[in-house]
């Protein structure tokens, strides 16, 4: 099977969805599809642009094309819109350190701050922040600089959403994190630092599930785009983290 290509109720699900956006001038069905079909084949393969086959298109067009798309926050919208279905019984957040090849420096009138690039221990790079519902399906992305501490996007990640539990591991222990899902009566199953003077309980029984989180880092590493970064602007790499979150879904 072509894993570049949508099956068909794939890419009905997508249209469906396409529809409630207008900023986005779906034309042609089949030239749409052929459309994300060349952004798919750029995502598996790694690709440059420039290197896009002719019979997926031209690769100048695709590009253009993408990129207004994330400006229009329209992958992250139909993530969004497919999420709907999540099962939140509880919910696990993580993050990863994605390394940038040298081509994804240098955006222009921007720092490397405000595209969420910088340097940590494994050199140039930034960090992926997610949180899934209890099936380990991605829910929700954010990314920061490298060297960004987890525990600064929990809350952001956690906005709006309604759960009985949050998963995490020792990093994300906080009092503060703590009571703030005290208050919303959300049960924090994460496990204590060691240097806690009063250690809080944690259910080890369900701790358990958070390896559906790094199961979803590992199978959106497989989209060799995601694994390494080269996008220069931090709304084009989060474009193509929500498509292959899509794509799980979808599955």
């Amino acid at each position: 099977m072509d894993r570049t290509r949508l099956l068909d109720d794939q890419w009905l699900n997508i249209l469906s969805l396409l529809s409630s956006f207008p900023q986005v001038r779906i034309g042609q069905h089949d030239k749409c599809r052929a459309f994300i079909e060349a952004v798919l084949w750029i995502l598996r393969t790694g690709a440059q642009w420039r290197q896009l086959p002719k019979e997926r298109g031209q690769w100048n067009s695709v590009f253009k094309r993408y990129s207004r798309w994330c400006g229009y926050g329209i992958w992250t919208g139909l993530l969004e819109s497919i999420a709907q279905d999540a099962d939140y019984q509880h919910v696990s957040i993580d993050s990863t350190v994605i390394r940038a090849h040298a081509c994804a420096a240098g955006a222009k009138n921007s720092t490397a701050e405000d595209e969420a690039m910088g340097r940590s221990k494994g050199g140039f790079s930034c960090k992926v922040h997610a949180l899934t519902d209890a099936l380990g399906l991605p829910v929700r992305f954010i990314i920061t600089p490298g060297q960004a501490a987890d525990i600064k996007e929990a809350i952001p990640l956690m906005e709006n959403i309604s759960t009985e539990a949050l998963l995490a591991d020792k990093g994300y222990d906080s009092d503060y994190l703590v009571q703030w899902l005290a208050e919303r009566n959300i049960q924090a199953v994460i496990p204590p630092k060691a240097n806690r003077r009063e250690p809080h309980d944690c259910d080890w029984w369900l701790y358990k599930e958070r390896h559906g989180v790094e199961c979803m880092f590992g199978k959106i590493k497989h989209y060799r785009r995601v694994s390494s970064r080269f996008e220069k602007k931090a709304i084009n790499y989060l474009g193509m983290l929500a498509i292959v979150a899509i794509m799980l879904w979808l599955r």
